[in-house]
């Protein structure tokens, strides 16, 4: 979450299958019944790209909420918002970024880049901006030119134009500049040669490549240009390239420079969904085509067969990293498929009365939905929710009156000219910061924070509304699918960027929109981001979305598996978690993991940011019931007359059925106050029953 709230890697790997298949009881049969005929698909289909989206957008009344930030970027690229380099491009100072295993910053005259220093407290893993080489290029402008899937180009300026490009690219140990006219680039560390020479010129006549080791790192230079002989200036020609980079531990210097002369200029995206399986596959694109170097993250160690990842290893916040050579990374996860509802058709007699009577009580007891977009889409959510188990065990009369509510609130947010004459519970789209923002704003959603969190619940209400009603679908897409245009849009467009939140090399969204922060971009709620996707896919189901569908089921077994991998089930005898004493990271990074939230230091707000709302497609956080008990003992150690001590309770129940016996046992002396807005004791009885 941004402002919302404001070791063994086989052995890991394999607790991660186990969790992402546990969809144990009622959420594996809601989760089949939401998705069917999608077992495989790839990425490559445009999805709300060029025409197919613009009339839509017109469709809504356009207004600049909040502007965002002064912006270092190219006229007519779209605001990259959400990004794990927003902090570089948005505000008066650019913040650091962790293009990991680096760390990044622009200087007043070039750029800095080193290998992060990880500490570990008894509270946090720090990793934060390390300057080990800087270089001065003269700048006095710099400009983002060009961005995609896990690469960003800076341009740097001075009065007479442009100087020269810097490439930097998420899991690439490299940072290269070309220059475009003949500069001499001016290092604050001097470099030697090493006599390493791979190809090309040798050291001594010009190219490198040449070393410095700065804090226990080895730091290499090679490519083109001539150093003076006190390895500080390095003079380029018009068009020539250097690369710099950072030697892992136990890495081939030699290697290092030779795969430096094979310059980085972009990457691409590709995935893949099979019946068990969602592939991720970022292809790296060098100057020639020639091979490059890749960091692995450890949620990345399913990889591809064929793949060479033993040339060394680097430190960061997330584990360990290991290096790996080619010209792409590829690696798979669990499938998780989308659920819309509990499948209640398994309970007794005497639990479908029980309740039947609660979930009348919960319905009569509905209030006024919210204005704003987060505490109104959860209440619709609740609706949903509180509609499939009143229809399943019977209680027609509730079913009616919370249907008609839902349908009518959905209805409402969905009038695409409802802005027009109104101030709250309707969309506008923002031209300027191209995308969708919903009124009332909250959480600094207007400035593009959380729009995941927020939209994902309207998504998630709609589909289940919508799932047998082709009618009503077709009523609510103009709107609904601006929504997931915001979120998910897949393919060349002028007017939404590319999966706003999602970042293909992590696994895992990006709350904050413009990142004003020297740790990078942050997520807090892994659980709400999980929601979104299945929202996402519950709608392209509902709407007969097949590509959409397809993009949604990626994204969301992507983003269940990094947020086991970093938030809930982290492999705890990995030596980057000595000295952290706790079992889950509530608030991550690109800099730093904390156990901390934007909103509460309450333990139980630790772990029930990171499992609300507890849809039903949340049992893919019960693989390992002793990391469930372990979890629980941490955040609530005396009961669940706590902070989210409702969704607590329904995440004990996956550490088994006698847990979920427990736990329901425990619901009656649960205080009302302790059932979130979000929730209903209903819900949480059937989720419990479910699983007992």
């Amino acid at each position: 979450m941004a402002a919302h709230r404001p070791g063994d890697i086989g052995r890991f790997a394999a607790g991660l299958a186990l969790a992402l298949l546990a969809l144990s009881g009622c959420s594996a049969a809601g989760a089949r019944q939401a998705e069917t005929g999608d077992a495989s698909g790839s990425g490559g289909a445009d999805i709300f790209a060029g025409d197919t989206i613009a009339p839509l957008v017109a469709g809504v009344p356009e207004r600049t909420v909040a502007a965002l930030p002064a912006a270092r970027l190219a006229v007519g690229l779209i605001p990259p918002t959400n990004r794990w380099f927003s902090g570089l491009v948005f505000g008066e100072v650019s913040m650091p970024v962790f293009p990991l295993p680096l760390s990044f910053q622009l200087t007043a005259g070039g750029f800095a880049f080193g290998v992060p220093t990880v500490t570990t407290g008894p509270k946090a893993i720090m990793g934060g901006f390390t300057g080990a080489i800087t270089a001065d290029v003269g700048a006095r402008r710099q400009v983002v030119t060009g961005y995609d899937e896990a690469s960003v180009t800076i341009t740097q300026r001075d009065d007479d134009g442009e100087i020269g490009r810097t490439v930097i690219a998420e899991g690439s140990p490299f940072v290269s500049f070309t220059a475009t006219r003949d500069v001499d680039v001016r290092l604050a560390t001097a470099m030697t040669a090493t006599g390493e020479a791979a190809g090309g010129e040798d050291a001594a006549g010009g190219g490198g490549p040449w070393t410095v080791e700065v804090a226990g790192t080895r730091y290499g230079l090679a490519g083109a240009g001539t150093l003076d002989e006190r390895g500080t200036t390095l003079a380029l020609r018009a068009g020539q390239t250097a690369t710099w980079y950072a030697i892992a531990e136990g890495g081939s210097p030699g290697r290092f420079a030779e795969a430096a002369r094979h310059p980085l200029v972009g990457t691409s995206l590709a995935y893949t969904i099979t019946a068990d399986r969602a592939t991720t596959s970022l292809r790296y694109r060098t100057t020639d085509g020639g091979p490059t170097l890749i960091a692995a993250m450890p949620h990345q160690s399913d990889r591809a067969a064929g793949t060479e990842c033993s040339l060394g290893s680097y430190p960061s916040v997330y584990g360990e990293l290991r290096l790996c050579a080619g010209t792409a990374l590829a690696w798979s996860v669990p499938r998780l498929d989308a659920a819309g509802s509990l499948d209640l058709a398994g309970l007794d007699a005497a639990a479908k009365e029980r309740l039947a009577a609660q979930v009348g009580a919960d319905v009569d007891g509905t209030g006024a939905f919210p204005e704003d977009t987060y505490f109104g889409g959860k209440a619709l959510y609740r609706a949903a929710n509180l509609l499939k188990v009143a229809e399943q065990v019977g209680a027609d009369r509730a079913a009616a009156t919370i249907r008609k509510r839902l349908v009518d609130e959905l209805g409402r947010w969905f009038e695409p000219t409802g802005c027009s004459d109104r101030s709250t519970r309707c969309f506008v789209y923002d031209p300027a910061a191209r995308g969708l923002v919903g009124l009332a704003a909250s959480f600094g959603s207007d400035s593009f924070n959380d729009h995941h969190f927020h939209y994902g619940y309207f998504l998630y209400a709609a589909g289940v509304a919508a799932a047998d009603d082709p009618a009503l679908a077709a009523r609510w897409a103009p709107v609904l699918n601006l929504l997931a245009a915001d979120l998910a849009t897949s393919g060349p467009s002028d007017v939404f960027p590319q999966r706003r939140v999602f970042d293909a090399y992590a696994g895992h969204s990006w709350a904050s929109g413009t990142a004003p922060f020297a740790d990078g971009n942050n997520q807090e709620s892994s659980s709400e981001a999980v929601t979104a996707w299945n929202g996402l896919a519950l709608w392209a189901a509902a709407s007969g979305q097949a590509e959409l569908r397809t993009e949604a089921a990626w994204l969301l077994s992507a983003e269940a598996a990094s947020a086991l991998a970093y938030w809930t089930d982290f492999p705890r005898d990995d030596p980057v978690y000595s000295g952290f004493e706790h079992p889950v990271s509530s608030l991550v990074w690109g800099g730093k993991r904390d156990y901390a939230t934007w909103f509460s230091p309450e333990p139980s707000a630790m772990l029930g940011i990171l499992v609300l709302p507890m849809s039903p497609v949340a049992g893919y956080l019960g693989g390992n019931p002793d990391r469930v008990r372990a979890n629980l003992a941490d955040a609530a150690p005396n009961g669940f007359d706590v902070l989210f001590g409702d969704y607590l309770l329904m995440y004990s129940a996956l550490a088994g059925p006698d847990a979920a016996a427990a736990a329901l046992s425990a619901v009656a002396a649960l205080p009302a106050d302790r059932i979130d807005d979000g929730n209903s004791r209903a819900y949480l009885l059937a989720w419990l029953y479910c699983r007992r």
